[in-house]
C-alpha cells in the first residue's frame, strides 16, 4: 500500500489529555516520535510547536464528543486536519491503549485510509449552537406542557378534552384565574376567545374539578418555567435575525429554503445549521442525502440484497428533516404531498415520511447550487407523467364493477 503522507500525526483526545503520535517516514524507514499533552490552550499550543518542529503536515483525531473541538481551533489554518467518525476507526482487539490509539490513527492517515468528517465554517457552527440550543428548549416547553396537562388532571379538570391547545390565549387567561384562586366553572368557560365561545357549555363541565392549593402552587411554577423558557427562544430567534443581517448571504440561503412546501423560518435557518450554505463540498445531491443517511443502506451478500434500512445519521438533522416531511405531506395540491400519499398508500406513511423527506433534502440542494427560488410541479404531476397507466386503472376498475367503458377524447377550448 502507497504512502499518502510522509509526516502526519494521529491524536487521541480526551478531556483531559492528548496523546499523540508522529509518524515519518524518510528513505523508506520511519520513525516514530510519542508525546502526551494536556487539554489546557496552552498545552495545546505547545502541541502545535511540537508538530512544527518535525515538520508534520497532516493531523488526525477521531470525533469524541465536544472535546475535539478545542484541539480543532488551536490547529484548525496551522496543518491539514482530518476529523474521523469514532466508529470508522476502531482498533484492533488486544491493541486498547491511549498510545496505541493515536499510532493506529497515524498509521490510517499515512495510508490515505481515513474519511474527513464534514466540518463546517465557524459562522455555520455558530448557527449549529443557535439552533440545537432552540429545538432543545422547544422540547423542554412541550415536557412542561405535558406536566400541566398531568397535574389538571390531578385536579379533575379537563380542559384538554374541549380546548385544542391548553396553553393558548384562552387557556393560559384561564390558568391565571385558577391560580389566583378563582375556581367558579362559570366565570373560567366566560374567558374563552374566538372560536373556543362556541364551546362555552362543554368548558363549564370541563372546568369543575376538585381544585387544591397544592395545583395552583405547581401550575404557577410550571407557568412561570414556559414564560421563561419562551423568552429565551424569542431572544435566540433574534440572535438569528442579527445574524441574517449582517450575512446576507446566509438569509438569501434561508429564504430559499422558506420556499419549500413544509417549511417555516425556524426550520429553514436549523436546515441551513446542519447542512450549510456551500454544497460545494457535496458532488451530488445524492452524495448529501447519503450523508444525511434519509436514502437506503446497502447490504448485500451472495448476490441477495438482505435489507436496506437506513443508516444513523445526524439526529438533529434527520428530526428537522422528518418534521418538514409531514408539513409538507398536510399541505393541499403539492407535489410532496402526493408523493406522500402515493408511497404511503404502498409502503405505509413511515416509510413515505422517509422518502419525503429525502426530497426535501435533494430540492434544497439544487435550491443552493442554483440560487433560485422553489417552484412547486404541482399536485397532480403523477397523473400527468402516469396518464396512460392511469387511465386504464380506472378502466379495469370500472369494468370490474360492470360497467362498459369508452373513452372519448374531449375537444380542447
Amino acid at each position: 500500500m502507497d504512502v499518502l503522507h510522509s509526516r502526519c500525526c494521529g491524536l487521541d483526545v480526551h478531556k483531559s489529555s492528548i496523546s499523540a503520535c508522529i509518524l515519518l517516514r524518510e528513505a523508506g524507514r520511519v520513525q516514530k516520535h510519542q508525546r502526551r499533552f494536556g487539554a489546557m490552550t496552552q498545552e495545546l499550543q505547545e502541541l502545535a510547536e511540537w508538530l512544527r518542529q518535525f515538520g508534520v503536515t497532516q493531523v488526525a483525531m477521531e470525533s469524541s464528543g465536544v472535546y475535539w473541538k478545542p484541539v480543532w481551533n488551536i490547529l484548525e489554518g496551522q496543518f491539514t486536519v482530518v476529523l474521523a467518525n469514532a466508529q470508522h476507526i476502531k482498533n484492533v482487539p488486544g491493541r486498547k491503549t491511549d498510545q496505541k490509539d493515536a499510532e493506529w490513527i497515524a498509521q490510517l492517515l499515512q495510508y490515505g485510509l481515513l474519511r474527513a468528517s464534514y466540518i463546517p465554517c465557524e459562522i455555520i457552527r455558530d448557527l449549529r449552537d443557535l439552533t440545537r440550543m432552540r429545538a432543545s428548549l422547544s422540547q423542554e416547553t412541550s415536557r412542561i406542557s405535558s406536566r400541566i396537562q398531568k397535574v389538571l388532571e390531578d385536579a379533575n379538570v379537563k380542559l384538554a378534552s374541549v380546548a385544542t391547545n391548553v396553553l393558548g390565549k384562552s387557556g393560559r387567561a384561564m390558568l391565571e384565574d385558577i391560580i389566583t384562586g378563582n375556581d367558579d366553572p362559570e366565570h373560567l368557560a366566560s374567558l374563552a376567545l374566538g372560536h373556543l365561545r362556541v364551546k362555552i357549555p362543554q368548558l363549564r363541565l370541563a372546568l369543575e374539578g376538585k381544585i387544591r392549593s397544592h395545583h395552583r402552587f405547581l401550575l404557577r411554577r410550571l407557568l412561570d418555567q414556559i414564560q421563561f423558557l419562551e423568552h429565551e427562544i424569542a431572544l435566540l430567534d433574534e440572535r438569528l435575525e442579527d445574524i441574517g443581517r449582517q450575512r446576507p448571504d446566509l438569509a438569501q440561503a434561508v429564504a430559499r429554503w422558506d420556499t419549500i412546501p413544509g417549511i417555516d423560518q425556524v426550520a429553514a435557518w436549523a436546515l441551513l445549521a446542519e447542512i450549510g450554505d456551500n454544497m460545494a463540498q457535496f458532488p451530488t445531491a445524492e452524495h448529501l442525502a447519503s450523508w444525511v443517511a434519509l436514502c437506503p443502506g446497502n447490504h448485500e451478500s451472495a448476490g441477495k440484497r438482505l435489507r436496506g434500512t437506513t443508516r444513523q445519521g445526524s439526529t438533529w438533522l434527520g428530526r428537522m428533516a422528518c418534521q418538514c416531511a409531514w408539513a409538507a405531506a398536510r399541505t393541499k395540491n403539492t407535489y410532496l404531498s402526493s408523493q406522500f400519499r402515493r408511497l404511503a398508500a404502498r409502503r405505509g406513511k413511515k416509510r413515505a415520511i422517509i422518502a419525503v423527506a429525502h426530497t426535501l433534502i435533494v430540492i434544497g440542494y439544487h435550491l443552493q447550487k442554483k440560487q433560485s427560488n422553489y417552484e412547486d410541479l404541482g399536485g397532480n404531476y403523477f397523473d400527468r407523467i402516469h396518464s396512460d397507466g392511469l387511465k386504464r386503472y380506472l378502466v379495469k376498475r370500472l369494468q370490474q364493477l360492470g360497467h362498459k367503458v369508452t373513452l372519448e377524447p374531449m375537444e380542447a377550448a
